[in-house]
């Protein structure tokens, strides 16, 4: 495999392309809220040149998946400010964001929405920008239909469960995303659940909150994503699954930069530090945990013991660990896979 940031998912021989039309017939969740994680674990992995495995991995997951939800009413352009946040309209958005995909190019559709939506990026435990993060990288190395569709379904997804953070105090921050990390005070209740907890979010810290050059906002956001991996590795025993989203979903809005107007970037640094921070008092450990040097992997091992684990949330988090790349963040991916229960 490349392991130089060279991602595969062009020349895939359809497999990825027939795995999306599999999922597109089932819905974005499962039982109540609970994330259908696998259009992202299937583009993922075939980034990573192993698009082989995507339909022996699919066939696992395949009891996790739900038929496609029922439609209540059109949304349109008048009446989307209403269906905003609604859950039980997902399939009306993604029959919305379908039919605009159809008529316009994809960036210029993801331009218009993406501030629309940034703001409610905290829904769905942060995975329906994880999966438009997915959508967009797949778009990048290639467009055909299940691919647009992928991105109809994702931003659907995340305009239903479109949910803003409100009322939380500034703290004094600090120089480096990692510091700013190890300064977040954990929430004091435990309510069962990622809203009732998002909801407990009262205080976070500042940081890069006066970054308005795109450049530095692209720097900054990698840093971030950096310090959320290398953090795992000390802290991912918090909740190892719910703490792996305090690096993917900020990787996710990462990975979409370049397909966004740079007036957009710098807005996208401080949504994406918010659902990091937020992730971080929702989950972390109070004290971390010494972790214990491995014997050193290479990136492609790392992959190949992540999927031979099969967990989805270890194969995303795997993914994003190999787009920092450094020893550390492999530490951090082996450490998850250490930390959580293998796919059944």
């Amino acid at each position: 495999m490349d392991t130089s940031g060279t991602h595969h998912t062009s020349g895939t021989g359809g497999r990825f392309e027939e795995a999306l039309e599999r999922l597109h017939a089932s819905g974005p969740e499962r039982l109540g809220r609970l994330t259908n994680h696998a259009p992202m674990v299937v583009e993922a992995l075939t980034a990573r040149g192993h698009a082989d495995a995507v339909h022996r991995w699919l066939d696992l997951y395949t009891r996790k998946l739900e038929d496609f939800p029922d439609r209540v009413a059109p949304v349109t352009d008048d009446n989307w400010p209403s269906a905003l946040g609604d859950p039980r309209r997902a399939a009306d958005w993604i029959d919305f964001f379908a039919r605009l995909l159809a008529e316009r190019p994809w960036r210029d559709v993801l331009a218009e929405w993406w501030p629309r939506l940034l703001p409610g990026m905290y829904g769905g435990s942060t995975h329906p920008v994880i999966r438009v993060g997915h959508a967009v990288r797949a778009l990048e190395s290639g467009e055909n239909t299940p691919r647009l569709t992928e991105l109809a379904h994702g931003l659907g997804y995340w305009a239903a469960r479109h949910r803003p953070v409100t009322g939380v105090a500034a703290l004094p921050g600090a120089p480096t995303a990692a510091q700013a990390l190890d300064a977040v005070p954990a929430i004091t209740e435990e309510p069962q659940g990622f809203p009732a907890r998002l909801a407990a979010v009262r205080r976070l810290p500042v940081w890069a909150d006066d970054v308005t050059d795109p450049d530095t906002a692209h720097r900054r956001l990698a840093e971030l994503v950096r310090a959320a991996t290398h953090r795992y590795a000390t802290h991912g025993h918090g909740d190892a699954i719910m703490l792996v989203h305090a690096a993917t979903a900020p990787n996710a809005v990462l990975r979409t930069l370049g397909s966004l107007p740079r007036e957009l970037w710098a807005p996208s640094l401080r949504a994406a530090w918010t659902a990091s921070a937020a992730v971080t008092a929702m989950y972390a450990p109070a004290e971390p945990v010494a972790c214990a040097p491995a014997a050193r992997a290479t990136a492609e091992e790392i992959l190949e013991r992540a999927l031979a684990h099969g967990d989805e949330h270890v194969v995303k988090f795997a993914d994003t660990a190999l787009d920092v790349g450094d020893e550390r963040a492999l530490a951090a991916a082996g450490r998850a896979i250490e930390l959580n229960s293998p796919l059944a």
